[in-house]
């Protein structure tokens, strides 16, 4: 029996909305149904252990395992609300963090799992998938490479080659940006076999076919193309230089210059409604004939030859002003002084000239000229030599641009081709460019897993199982911030209103494509007191603001979310 008052505060923030967003996913309850506990568990069970783990890692911004315990020992009385159920900080401990990476690195459960989680997240939002993002990206840290670990030295998306990396392969659903299927690979793996696995297990997930896989230029392997086809699905992804070499390309382009081929224009409409040329292209097809697993796949692909009209000035821009720069570096050297090498004849300068010419890069796109001058100089006379004339040559350099030969590279630059078994109907050049340019939806997510808040970047851990179980409980939380942002963003289109109050020092701003990170931060600064009496037990809640009460409401969740916390109990004398 308590004699003396005591009186406790808990920081609650946004826990209960990432807990009520967890529950709603089926987070827990999956996690416990494909990833069974041992006997000897005690407390909460994996799958509210790995819950809470991430309501830590997407409140926190941070992964590591030792910080857990400690913040979940400051808020047991909301992690036991929002759960249901009693919560000890050794619920938290390190052991039972490291058991649910374990548990977690399985590769037969968690493919059981995703595929389980991706059929119920798509009943219980609704969602109707169409187009599916495939991407590839690296972390790499300071780890022992072991001839057959996870942790391997390969090409660094990171700009890293000299520390070792893992490489995970994100699938998502467009629009949202949702993993649909991650695999863990060693860091030396190629792109290239990597794209098959992923696209068979989002099948087999879905169960649906017809669907719009795009990718990369890794993802356009002719055994990939054939894959997709043979399973009546469609692709769309570029050719590399290597599949599409410079002649090829000149080949293609040919009709453009010669202005027997006319192009379609693809118009983007901005946020003012405003339409802006962003491409133009024409298309051509091709019969293709690719063995898979012994049979030969046979159909008709459409290549987009497309130019990028920004790419192609970014592309001038950076040109002409290599130009500018080498032709600067030539110029000078004509110019005599201190510490500069005085060339005596022609043959000195040209060979300086043309080193300079190929460590630019400029063959052939500059005019070179060289001539001699000749300076005539009395001497006077001194000691016993005369007066006399001297006659001093003088090799010089004339630098022009040659622009007709600029004019053809340039011509060149922007172009790229793209393929795609989707019919012509369903799918028009103009759509195919913008269905492209919206790759970087799965590449925010890429940059989402190595960035706050799950910063999967730097990584804490040694054990390849244990890095491999971090990288999939990440994944799992960036589909917690998707769908929380997808919802509250879907819920503002079509009331065709915009969030306020959200901006921190501008509560006047607003905005109707909230992030999800913006929306969790609206919760900073909630806290829970809880005072014991002898016989009574009070809780007292932060009031909520008007804008946590609007996204709660924009996420389907009431008030009671939170202000169930503050109920009061009496305890029994």
């Amino acid at each position: 029996m308590i004699e003396e008052l005591a009186i406790t505060s808990e920081r609650v923030d946004d826990t209960p909305f990432l807990m009520a967003h967890a529950k709603r996913m089926g987070i827990p309850a999956l996690l416990d149904e494909c990833f069974p506990c041992h006997g000897n568990w005690e407390g909460l069970s994996l799958g509210w252990v790995a819950a809470g783990w991430l309501c830590h890692i997407l409140s926190e911004g941070d992964h590591r395992m030792n910080h857990v315990q400690q913040w979940a020992a400051k808020r047991l009385e909301t992690l036991s609300s929002c759960m249901g159920r009693p919560v000890r900080a050794l619920d938290f401990s390190d052991d039972c963090l490291s058991l649910v990476l374990r548990a977690l690195s399985d590769d037969e459960r968690w493919e059981t799992f995703e595929r389980e989680l991706n059929g119920h997240l798509l009943r219980a939002y609704p969602l109707e998938p169409e187009r599916v993002r495939i991407d590839t990206t690296t972390c790499s840290g300071y780890w022992s490479v072991t001839p057959d670990g996870l942790f391997q030295f390969g090409f660094s998306k990171d700009h890293r080659p000299d520390l070792a990396q893992a490489k995970v392969v994100l699938s998502a659903l467009d629009p949202l940006g949702m993993p649909m299927a991650t695999d863990v690979v060693s860091g030396n793996r190629a792109d290239d076999p990597l794209y098959i696995p992923a696209i068979q297990r989002i099948r087999e997930s879905v169960e649906t076919r017809g669907l719009l896989y795009i990718g990369d230029a890794k993802m356009s392997a002719a055994e990939t193309r054939a894959f997709v086809e043979a399973g009546n699905d469609f692709y769309l992804c570029p050719l590399t230089r290597v599949q599409v070499p410079e002649k090829e390309l000149d080949r293609y382009l040919e009709p453009v210059w010669e202005g027997e081929q006319s192009l379609v224009s693809v118009h983007r409409e901005n946020a003012a409604g405003e339409r802006k040329l962003i491409a133009k292209g024409y298309e051509r097809e091709a019969s293709m004939a690719v063995d898979v697993q012994g049979e030969t796949v046979q159909w008709t692909e459409r290549g987009l030859v497309i130019r990028s009209l920004r790419q192609a000035r970014a592309a001038e821009t950076r040109l002409r002003k290599k130009l500018e720069t080498a032709q600067s570096a030539l110029e000078a050297l004509n110019e005599r002084g201190r510490g500069k090498k005085r060339y005596r004849s022609l043959a000195e300068l040209r060979q300086a000239a043309e080193e300079l010419v190929k460590e630019y890069g400029v063959e052939g796109l500059l005019h070179l000229g060289f001539y001699v001058t000749f300076h005539r100089r009395q001497v006077r006379h001194y000691g016993d030599r005369p007066t006399r004339t001297v006659v001093e040559k003088k090799p010089r350099l004339v630098v022009l641009v040659n622009e007709i030969a600029v004019g053809k590279v340039l011509r060149r630059k922007g172009w790229r081709v793209y393929v795609t078994n989707a019919p012509r109907a369903e799918f028009s050049l103009s759509e195919a460019v913008l269905g492209y340019r919206d790759q970087y939806i799965v590449e925010r997510g890429c940059g989402r897993l190595k960035a706050r808040p799950l910063s999967l970047r730097p990584m804490y851990l040694e054990r390849d199982d244990h890095a491999t179980g971090l990288i999939r409980l990440l994944t799992i939380g960036l589909r917690v911030l998707t769908l929380l942002e997808f919802s509250v963003r879907k819920r503002l289109a079509e009331e065709g209103t915009e969030l306020a109050g959200v901006y921190a020092g501008n509560p006047k701003r607003s905005t109707a494509r909230p992030s999800a990170e913006l929306l969790l931060e609206a919760f900073k600064g909630i806290d829970l007191i809880v005072i014991q009496e002898p016989h009574l037990r009070l809780r007292h809640l932060t009031p909520l603001t008007q804008p946590q009460k609007r996204i709660l409401n924009l996420s389907g969740f009431s008030p009671e979310t939170y202000t169930s916390l503050g109920t009061q109990s009496t305890q029994p004398p």
